[in-house]
C-alpha cells in the first residue's frame, strides 16, 4: 500500500507540473517552467521513494504500469475538476483498453 499511496501523490504533482499552468496562458512561458519544475521536484520526491520500495515485490514493469494506470485516474479527476473538462465516452473507452493491459501485464503467464 506504500508503494500505491506514494504513486498517487506523486501522480497528483506531477498532473499540476505538467497540466496545471494550462489553466494560466497568460503567463511568461519561462516561469511557467520554472513553476513547472519547482512542482516536479516534489513529484521526484515521492515517486523515487515508491520505486524504491515497490521494487522487488513489483517488477520495474509492473512498477510503470501501476504508476500510468494511477496518473490515468488522477488526470481524470484533474481535468474535470481543475481544467473543467467533460470526460467523452471515448476518452472513457481509450482509458478502459489501457487499463486492459493490467491484466496481461499481472497475469501469471509462465
Amino acid at each position: 500500500m506504500r508503494t500505491i499511496a506514494l504513486l498517487t501523490v506523486s501522480n497528483v504533482f506531477m498532473t499540476f507540473a505538467w497540466y496545471g499552468h494550462l489553466r494560466y496562458k497568460s503567463a511568461p512561458l519561462a516561469t511557467v517552467v520554472l513553476v513547472s519544475w519547482a512542482i516536479a521536484f516534489f513529484e521526484y520526491c515521492f515517486q523515487v521513494p515508491a520505486n524504491r520500495f515497490g521494487y522487488g515485490t513489483y517488477s520495474a514493469v509492473q512498477l510503470k504500469t501501476i504508476q500510468e494506470i494511477i496518473s490515468m485516474g488522477v488526470f481524470c479527476v484533474f481535468s474535470v475538476l481543475y481544467l473543467k473538462e467533460g470526460l467523452r465516452w471515448n476518452y472513457l473507452v481509450g482509458f478502459a483498453l489501457i487499463a486492459a493491459a493490467v491484466f496481461f501485464i499481472f497475469g501469471k503467464w509462465s
